[in-house]
């Protein structure tokens, strides 16, 4: 699938939105204009998403001299180093003289031959950009999908609300389809949802897969080229899958962070959201509205933390290092007054489904947990 994200830098919470779930991007340059600073903003967002591969295209060659092509391509060699697009491609082309479109299009099926096949195995989840309403069908609504797969009269869940839907029918490029598969686009028909019912920035997703919260641990990275210093408890926009939110951010470690800096810390939002470890998220700051950094998520359901406090620091550097047995032991002690099921931990916590059986014969065996009744543990 191919989504075209607006480029003015007004619409940057736009381009947010359709960048999300990408595999790899690419950045256009106008020859007859050169970078904009919206070009540096989006460069920077893409990287914050984790995007790995793209290529990158100078487009309106006809408009001037080959030698201002050359300065240009110069000028976006030097912008891409230390980024995911160092080594990537720059070509040139003109729609008006058809020159260049047919190397473009060569390139692009190369990459996306060479992409490592999405995992359709566990969870499905959508995060919703579009919603609008179909006579006769009721509410659309339209995303990438970012993992699993969507089966055609399935019963799923509409987070951060947690309310059960059902699929009448399911389309990937216009055509009717009885099961999409992560990485596609789609388009799903909920008929049973008012349109003003579902908003851009909710998920559809497995049941029981996600648990709404308002806090979250990250990691967090500062852009290197920002003026902008990110203060303790200072108020952010937080960009996530398709949603917009508002939050705290509150640093672990430092007071502030500078330029190129990272720490721990943890998202204190403003209202209800569903994220998943490792999904990536970028920060913007309150007013103006400028990106400033992003980051990785750790714990989408963690505890309240406070500044400075040692065992949370080093419960953070166990969720960004652990290994599957560790973590499942801190999964254990941090929700043992809850007595969650070892299945509810693996969502909660986006456990190794497949090494908890071994990692929990270990613990036992260690006796550094103990089982109570039908997979609790504490």
């Amino acid at each position: 699938g191919i989504v075209d994200v607006p480029g003015h830098e007004k619409f940057v919470r736009n381009m947010l939105a359709g960048a999300g779930g990408m595999d790899l991007a690419m950045l256009v340059v106008a020859a007859d204009e050169g970078i904009m600073p919206q070009t540096v903003e989006h460069l920077d967002i893409l990287s914050i998403l984790g995007i790995k591969k793209g290529v990158i295209v100078i487009t309106k060659t006809d408009l001037v001299e080959p030698e201002f092509i050359e300065l240009v391509q110069e000028d976006v060699h030097e912008l891409v180093q230390g980024t995911f697009l160092e080594n990537a491609p720059i070509l040139p082309v003109s729609v008006y003289e058809k020159q260049g479109l047919e190397e473009l299009k060569q390139e692009l099926k190369k990459m996306c031959v060479s992409l490592p096949e999405r995992s359709d195995a566990g969870h499905f989840r959508l995060p919703i950009d579009r919603v609008f309403s179909v006579k006769g069908f009721g509410t659309v609504v339209t995303g990438t999908l970012m993992e699993g797969r969507l089966k055609k009269n399935q019963n799923i869940v509409l987070y951060p609300e947690n309310e059960l839907v059902k699929v009448r029918s399911i389309q990937v490029h216009s055509k009717d389809v009885d099961v999409a598969l992560a990485g596609q686009r789609v388009a799903v028909n909920l008929p049973d949802r008012k349109k003003e019912e579902v908003l851009r920035g909710d998920v559809l997703a497995t049941a029981q897969s996600l648990y709404p919260t308002r806090m979250v641990d990250v990691k967090v990275e500062v852009l290197k080229h920002t003026d902008r210093v990110i203060k303790h408890a200072s108020r952010v926009h937080i960009y996530h899958g398709t949603k917009e939110l508002l939050g705290k951010i509150v640093l672990m470690q430092k007071d502030e962070l500078k330029a190129g800096e990272s720490c721990y810390a943890q998202l204190r939002l403003e209202e209800e959201t569903v994220v998943r470890k490792g999904d990536h998220f970028v920060l913007r700051f309150y007013s103006p509205v400028e990106t400033i950094g992003g980051g990785i998520v750790l714990d989408a359901c963690p505890h309240k933390h406070r500044k400075n406090d040692k065992k949370a620091y080093a419960a953070y550097q166990m969720k960004e290092n652990g290994s599957p047995e560790e973590l499942l032991e801190l999964a254990v002690l941090e929700h043992q007054r809850c007595f969650y099921t070892i299945k509810e931990l693996i969502n909660k916590c986006s456990l190794d489904k497949a090494k908890v059986k071994i990692c929990l014969q270990k613990l036992v065996e260690q006796k550094k947990i103990v089982p109570l009744i039908d997979d609790i543990y504490i």
